[in-house]
């Protein structure tokens, strides 16, 4: 990592601050566990703790923010460890040719992140976030992970309040956006829809319009002069003819033939991002249609499991309102010869109208012909009681949840709840 050795160097230079002489740094940790020989270590939070552990794992370098009480050459003390962090990556950034997609939303930004990279890095080296990797810890960690030989870069920005997306979009300085849409998450701290497109929209100012795409159809996104892909016809590029199969989902993207392995007519949404970014890198049909066969996605995200003879789509990874509804309508129209069984957990953060979303989301899973439908959760119990439909059975404990699953069979069953739920508990 020679040019961000550099940029490091000249970092503390203007601070004043010798480093050790002859210094290399080889990789950028936070984690004490995965330091090696040559690591830079920046301790977060706790990480103050685990100083001496990174130093007998052979860190090059260690910054922290706390007096130390291990004695080293190699321990620089700063300020705020984190804003260090946001600053360096800030700075290294401005240094790399890199080509950076920022991928936000309320919904589907680590699906669409996984899909654009999968297009773009069968011809180009591409990178992406790390797992989750996406505020304002996690997205500056992930750019000091790239390298000088980088092409592109595709990094999910997540964010809980207003000024969050500013902060990361002032960081990566992103060449193109994807902003896939605007839905209920994170209300309990912006309160209403208006104030998630303001959040969202932050990374506007950052990016020439051109280079942005947005889900044409959304109520916010439609408004942007920006490119746009959805079904409705003012589209730049119009999606038609989808059809689903328990393997995936064909669809027409401006008359042209494409397939995804996912399921969920949101997916081919996501997918279509892929694609027109794919364009927009001169890669040819074949090339995009050959790279969508091979995508892999993050797990927990309508991820299909075979255990105990129980088809399990593990959608369990996080939730709001909206995607559960997706979810619930994809479960639906895939083709099984199976009963189809719905668990839901409690959507968190959505502030005061809370139960209101819940009740809701139950009366969309009403709409389908599913066979049983299970709930989890404090929500979900008040909103049953609101509710009080016989057909949808509250359980407290997973475990019960788990036991009467293996009372039934030939079934496939849809796990979907916030990440705090940790459903995916059902299927061990």
């Amino acid at each position: 990592m020679k040019t961000f050795t550099e940029v490091l160097l000249n970092y503390f230079q203007k601070l004043k601050i010798n480093l050790p002489k002859n210094i290399d740094i080889k990789n950028i940790q936070m984690d004490s566990k995965k330091v090696e020989n040559g690591s830079l270590f920046i301790a977060i939070n706790n990480g103050y703790n685990y100083i001496d552990e990174a130093l007998k794992r052979g860190a090059e370098l260690i910054i922290c923010d706390k007096k130390s009480m291990v004695e080293s050459e190699k321990i620089i003390e700063v300020l705020d460890s984190i804003k260090f962090l946001q600053e360096i990556s800030t700075l290294y950034r401005e240094k790399l040719n890199v080509k950076i997609i920022a991928v936000t939303g309320s919904e589907g930004k680590t699906t669409t992140k996984d899909l654009i990279h999968g297009v773009l890095s069968s011809k180009y080296r591409t990178q992406k976030t790390l797992g989750n990797y996406n505020n304002q810890i996690g997205l500056p960690f992930t750019l000091l992970q790239l390298k000088d030989e980088d092409e592109i870069a595709v990094l999910e920005m997540g964010m809980s309040n207003l000024g969050e997306i500013d902060l990361l979009s002032k960081i990566a300085k992103p060449n193109y956006v994807v902003i896939t849409n605007i839905g209920d998450s994170h209300l309990e701290f912006l309160k209403n829809r208006d104030n998630v497109f303001k959040a969202k929209t932050e990374v506007l100012k950052y990016v020439d319009k051109k280079n942005v795409l947005v889900y044409g159809d959304d109520f916010y996104l439609e408004k942007l002069e920006v490119i746009k892909i959805g079904f409705e016809k003012n589209n730049n590029y119009i999606i038609k003819n989808s059809s689903e199969i328990y393997e995936g989902i064909n669809f027409l993207l401006n008359e042209e033939n494409y397939f995804v392995p996912l399921n969920g007519l949101y997916n081919v949404v996501n997918a279509s991002f892929a694609i027109a970014l794919g364009k927009i890198f001169k890669m040819s049909y074949i090339e995009i249609l050959n790279a969508l066969k091979n995508i892999k996605i993050t797990s927990m995200r309508f991820e299909k499991i075979i255990k105990n003879d129980i088809l399990f789509i593990n959608d369990a990874y996080n939730a709001s309102p909206v995607s559960m509804k997706m979810a619930l309508k994809a479960f639906s129209s895939i083709p099984l010869e199976k009963r189809k069984i719905v668990v839901l957990g409690d959507a968190l953060e959505l502030g005061d109208k809370e139960i209101e979303y819940h009740v809701d989301v139950l009366n969309e899973a009403l709409k389908y012909k599913f066979d049983k439908v299970f709930v989890y959760g404090e929500r979900m119990k008040k909103a049953l009681e609101k509710l009080n439909n016989p057909k949808i059975i509250h359980f407290t404990k997973k475990e019960d949840i788990r036991d009467e699953l293996n009372k039934i069979s030939n079934i496939a069953v849809l796990l979907k709840g916030s990440r705090g739920m940790k459903l995916e508990e059902i299927i061990m």
